[in-house]
């Protein structure tokens, strides 16, 4: 009779007591099927469909979604509907190899289609390489820091988007929790398909809502927003009331303090500190217009100098990979997380140091033959330049994205790259290299950096998920490698067929946010331009501040680059997590509210990444249900309602539950 799992241990999102053992719903002391050729079949499968409508939708209509989650519930769905047994661990690997498609979209429409805007020419190789050589390069780095994030920080970080994950995949088979997350999904979903579709109300409510609101946000530039989305609402709960504290506070410190400041001190003055051709003053733009084009590089600068404060704490954690390293090379040796005869547990092991070591080597020699032999950069010099800029930034970033992944479940990843660009652009200018083969160099080598940092962050999420089910982590690390071939084909397949047939320049050109962002930062820095050094020193001051204080220096810097509205629903959502998990001295029934809560924010999650991508694909096929003129007239006033109901209902929902 097959085993089925009803639900993850007590201890799966708490630390450990000392002593304490975490034992995953799939034994350690058994095998189980994983890696079959239905589960890689499935997973292979599922790169290529998302790979493509994410790149299509993401730069076709500037919306793009998460893959995985909707990948999971298919994943679900399949395996229960032909009857597999085992069908967990199956699950894990297909959603594991499926999760590659989102991370190595995100790379690559970050940065690639900016070489069409800027009219330089690339062929398929050039893409395919920068794609596929970056999502290598970021499983290498990230696989020796695997124990650390996984194992060693047990209940430190929350992992928003990987519990969502897991308790999908556990209800699969059946768990107790099934009913409440398939309850809390339609809701989610049905809530976000109609402010999403049909405009039914608003999915922000500002200040602007009031028109003394209107007024301060003209005259003061102080303005405060807030996303109505369940999906985000339940995001907030599973951070938790800490992290969202910080993170709104580096949010507040930007739209309250920083933007106003700046009106007061140079609203009188056109500040163009990217040579980019801004002729506004300060006080005639937006608030969000201040943000976009000022103070969000504040956020920049805090995030990477929070990330290099947080590699030199975690030297430690670095040298002991590297000693593992040479260790493995003198020969195996045992340690925790082995058996009684001295074998490492199955759900311990990780691809061999020696592989990784040498995987690594490869990536940068292939890196370097690319960059010399490939037509991305003009001699050999300038090859070795290209290769350290990626080497060093990559692997400094990894553990950077794991952390802003494992806390927010965001990856803060177009900042990193834009740091790239501009950091490479003054380099290859540097050393000769200028003009539009100068551009297309600082791009494919962003590329290069974006995707390796984008796989990174997810698949940290996919081996979290596997710690808590069980899985072996070698076979998801292998297979990784698998789908991130696939997906960097995949994308850049749909990327030269949407050039040919819409454009990235023009009256009918796609949408593709990002790459015109990057675009317009990196065309001025190869002509002789500049980049925004003292709104990056600002965030570095405040960052080494944090750190000096004891708060958590990324949280808060996140909340500074991502904006407002996002932000204030992860401080409801953590308090409502706070609330319904403290209201009893009873400990059990604490935990047992705050369990259920969880389910029903992983059922907002998946409800609302379900029903974006049926919206997108609604936008895409031009079908047009949107209430434009209800929608303009009371939109914000109406979402006051729904948004409330949407609290009461997790929050009374939880409350019920007893033991």
């Amino acid at each position: 009779m097959e085993e089925k799992h009803n639900a993850l241990p007590e201890n799966a999102q708490r630390e450990l007591a000392p002593g304490e053992e975490y034992n995953p719903l799939l034994s350690p002391e058994r095998k189980w099927a994983e890696v079959t050729p239905y589960s890689v079949a499935i997973g292979l499968l599922m790169v290529i469909i998302f790979s493509a409508a994410a790149a299509y939708l993401g730069l076709r209509v500037g919306q793009v979604f998460e893959a995985a989650i909707p990948i999971a519930i298919i994943a679900v769905g399949l395996t229960s509907a032909l009857g597999k047994k085992e069908g967990l661990g199956q699950n894990v690997i297909i959603q594991s190899i499926g999760g590659c498609s989102g991370a190595v979209v995100a790379g690559a429409i970050f940065t690639l289609p900016a070489i069409y805007i800027l009219g330089v020419e690339v062929n398929f190789m050039q893409m395919f390489l920068s794609s596929l050589l970056g999502g290598v390069l970021g499983i290498l780095f990230l696989i020796p820091f695997r124990k650390y994030f996984v194992k060693e920080m047990h209940g430190k970080y929350p992992f928003p988007e990987a519990t969502a994950t897991t308790q999908i995949l556990v209800s699969g088979e059946g768990g107790k929790g099934a009913g409440t997350l398939l309850v809390s999904g339609l809701i989610g979903g049905l809530y976000d398909f109609l402010v999403s579709t049909f405009g039914t109300w608003a999915d922000t409510i500002s200040t602007t809502v009031l028109g003394i609101g209107r007024t301060v946000a003209d005259k003061a530039k102080v303005l405060l927003k807030i996303n109505t989305s369940a999906a985000v609402l339940g995001l907030g709960y599973i951070i938790g009331l800490k992290y969202a504290f910080v993170i709104c506070c580096g949010s507040l410190l930007v739209w309250l303090v920083i933007i106003p400041l700046m009106n007061i001190i140079w609203g009188g003055q056109v500040i163009d500190l990217m040579n980019t051709g801004v002729t506004m003053t300060i006080g005639e733009m937006s608030p969000d217009q201040i943000f976009k084009d000022y103070a969000r590089h504040i956020g920049i600068g805090g995030i990477a100098t929070a990330g290099i404060i947080g590699i030199i704490k975690s030297f430690g954690v670095i040298k002991s990979a590297v000693g593992l390293a040479v260790r493995e090379f003198k020969g195996p040796s045992t340690g925790s997380g082995t058996t009684e005869t001295g074998k490492e547990l199955r759900t311990q092991e990780d691809l061999p140091m020696k592989t990784i070591v040498f995987g690594i080597i490869i990536a940068l020699l292939a890196i370097f033959a690319f960059f010399a032999f490939g037509g991305v950069v003009n001699n050999v010099w300038q090859a070795i330049v290209g290769l350290l800029i990626v080497g060093i930034i990559s692997f400094l970033f990894t553990t950077v994205a794991a952390n802003a992944i494992a806390i927010v479940g965001t990856n803060p990843v177009s900042g990193m790259t834009l740091m790239t660009l501009i950091i490479a652009s003054l380099i290859l200018v540097a050393v000769g290299l200028k003009g539009n083969a100068g551009m297309a160099a600082a791009l494919i080598i962003g590329g290069v950096v974006c995707t390796a940092l984008s796989v990174a962050g997810s698949f940290i999420t996919d081996l979290k998920i596997g710690y808590w089910i069980g899985s072996t982590p070698k076979k998801q690390e292998a297979w990784k490698f698998a789908g991130v071939a696939v997906a960097a084909a995949t994308v850049c397949g749909v990327m030269l067929v949407l050039n040919k047939t819409y454009g990235f320049v023009g009256d009918q050109a796609l949408v593709a946010p990002q790459a015109n962002a990057m675009a317009a930062v990196i065309q001025p820095m190869m002509n002789g331009g500049g980049a925004p050094w003292l709104l990056y020193g600002i965030g570095a001051i405040i960052a080494i501040l944090l750190t000096v204080l004891k708060v958590p220096a990324l949280a808060f810097a996140l909340g500074m680059f991502i904006p407002i509205d996002l932000n204030l629903p992860l401080l409801i959502g953590g308090a409502i997590s706070w609330y319904v998990s403290t209201r009893t001295k009873d400990k059990k029934v604490n935990e047992a509210r705050m369990n259920k809560g969880t389910l029903i924010a992983s059922g907002f999650i998946a409800g609302g990444a379900l029903m974006g991508v049926v919206s997108a694909l609604l936008k895409f096929f031009n079908v047009d249900w949107f209430l434009s003129a209800w929608h303009s007239a009371y939109g914000e006033a109406i979402a006051i309602v729904p948004f409330l109901a949407l609290i009461a209902y997790m929050v009374i929902s939880s409350m019920k539950t007893k033991e």
